[in-house]
């Protein structure tokens, strides 16, 4: 299965990390940064306010996908984000995204955005190591965490003041994560075992989750059609990456479906 390579593969990497900054000292780091900063861009606020709203996603490749040219620079991109999406979205998964931490650190130098780390997270570390590259909020897949985890990973992220976008996938996923008390849920179309992608499974996920919930629709999210699908199934907000990156204008595809 390819969710399964994927989490071997962060754990080979790990060690890697902590070879080149200790797990203390990236605590040290995190918790400096955290009050050095304490109002930092609030990812819930962005996404909590009236309308749909937009998360612009940054990615180099994916295992569907291969890599992705970009038909602009990430300096434009991030100017054509700042203009038009409400929060940033950055892979940092090496082996089969291409991304790197040091990519979600320079796009936050050059924005005021919010920005999710977009990563397998698995570790306290990575925790640690978000806060420290300036990330406001974390992404906790409910697939590769049991119930433990889940609870452990969403405390710390709260503890280090980031918002968790909580990504679940089937009915049972969404069961284990009501009983966390995330405020944002997401719904991946995609399977993350074959990569299939059917914009169906939010609209029959979205249901089972309350009102006062931001409710996330993620993947396969690239037409006017997918955009108005999305919208009738009640969701808060789009997690958009590949339309976005194979765009000559991010700006204004993202200004176009807010508008539909």
């Amino acid at each position: 299965m390819i969710l399964d390579k994927i989490v071997e593969d962060k754990k080979l990497r790990l060690p890697q990390h902590k070879a080149r900054i200790s797990a203390r000292e990236m605590r040290r780091l995190a918790e400096e940064i955290l009050h050095a900063n304490p109002q930092h861009p609030s990812f819930l606020a962005a996404l909590a306010k009236p309308g749909i709203s937009i998360i612009g996603e940054f990615k180099k490749a994916s295992p569907s996908l291969g890599k992705i040219e970009s038909k602009i620079n990430l300096t434009e991109r991030i100017e054509e984000y700042n203009e038009s999406v409400d929060a940033i979205s950055c892979l940092t998964e090496e082996d089969h995204f291409s991304g790197s931490a040091e990519y979600l650190q320079e796009i936050r130098g050059m924005s005021p955005l919010p920005i999710l780390r977009k990563d397998f997270m698995i570790e306290e570390y990575q925790f640690y190591e978000a806060r420290a590259i300036g990330a406001d909020a974390i992404l906790l897949i409910a697939a590769i965490l049991d119930d433990v985890q889940l609870h452990d990973f969403f405390q710390l992220a709260k503890e280090l003041g980031m918002d968790a976008l909580v990504e679940v996938h089937d009915e049972l996923e969404v069961e284990r994560v009501l009983k966390l008390d995330a405020q944002i849920i997401g719904i991946n179309n995609r399977n993350l075992h074959d990569f299939s992608i059917r914009l169906e499974t939010t609209k029959r996920l979205a249901p089972l989750i309350p009102d006062h919930k931001i409710l996330v629709a993620e993947s396969g999210i690239v037409s006017d059609e997918d955009v108005g699908f999305l919208k009738d199934c009640h969701v808060d907000a789009f997690l958009i990456g590949r339309a976005f990156m194979e765009a000559e204008n991010p700006r204004e595809l993202a200004k176009h479906w807010k508008t539909l």
